[in-house]
């Protein structure tokens, strides 16, 4: 008896599932390719004035919107998602204003003289091609590095950062939001700043190699991460803050 009556059931999906990638490649392929022709294909322009605007950027729209949420207290309807009811509602004007003002500072003073120093890591280590962007399956496998170092890395400088020694002059100023918003995320001291929530996410992108479009896709869901575990809310379909939020509560 053939075994093609076993496998055909089987290669069908497959085949169309191979089809859909490749042709969701070509997309994004052509768009890329767009890009650099209108860009250039400078490779410091891409991977330091590139990587600041974007995480600029991503950090200050999708973190904006929660914040107008705690501004507004609108919509009313997300209000029964807020994990501490009562708190930040409004927030404080005086209090946001300071956390713009350091998270601004972390973001230009610390993390453009970072971004010009894994650009010249990166350089070092040996800069992939522009124009060729890595597969849907070798994207994957990186993501899945990076998510793994990063975690890593962020748990173990945590940690710390709560020594008894340093909690005091360092990592206390995070944890001045017992009910964080998201803009919170980054307002820290900059050496918390550098050492937790920069040099981790970097570590994957350097190891492995990375395509800068690969470093800014990391880049972009790290950042997400970061708001949302810090916004305060527990919002359906979206990862649970709680935990986060009671480390914030409790370690003071």
């Amino acid at each position: 008896m053939s075994n093609s009556i076993f496998y055909e059931p089987f290669d069908l999906p497959v085949r169309h599932l191979q089809r859909f990638w490749g042709a969701s490649g070509d997309f994004w392929q052509s768009q890329w390719d767009k890009f650099l022709d209108i860009t250039g294909e400078d490779d410091f322009n891409l991977w330091v004035i590139g990587t600041t605007s974007l995480m600029f950027l991503v950090y200050w729209v999708f973190g904006g919107l929660y914040t107008l949420m705690d501004i507004t207290n609108k919509p009313a309807a997300l209000r029964r998602y807020k994990i501490q009811p009562g708190t930040n509602e409004p927030v404080d004007n005086k209090r946001l204003m300071q956390v713009i003002s350091t998270v601004l500072f972390n973001q230009f003073v610390v993390g453009i003289p970072m971004s010009m120093a894994g650009y010249k890591l990166m350089t070092y280590r040996g800069l992939v091609p522009l124009r060729e962007l890595p597969t849907f399956h070798w994207v994957l496998l990186e993501l899945a590095v990076c998510i793994l170092i990063e975690e890593l890395g962020f748990y173990y400088s945590h940690r710390f950062l709560h020594n008894k020694y340093l909690y005091k002059y360092i990592h206390k100023q995070h944890h001045e939001w017992t009910a964080p918003i998201s803009v919170t995320a980054v307002y820290c001291h900059p050496l918390e700043h550098f050492f937790s929530n920069l040099l981790p996410p970097f570590l994957g992108v350097f190891i492995m190699g990375s395509h800068v479009a690969t470093a800014w896709l990391w880049f972009f869901l790290a950042i997400l991460s970061t708001l949302n575990a810090h916004s305060g809310y527990h919002l359906p379909f979206f990862p649970s803050s709680e935990a986060h939020d009671f480390h914030h509560l409790k370690f003071t």
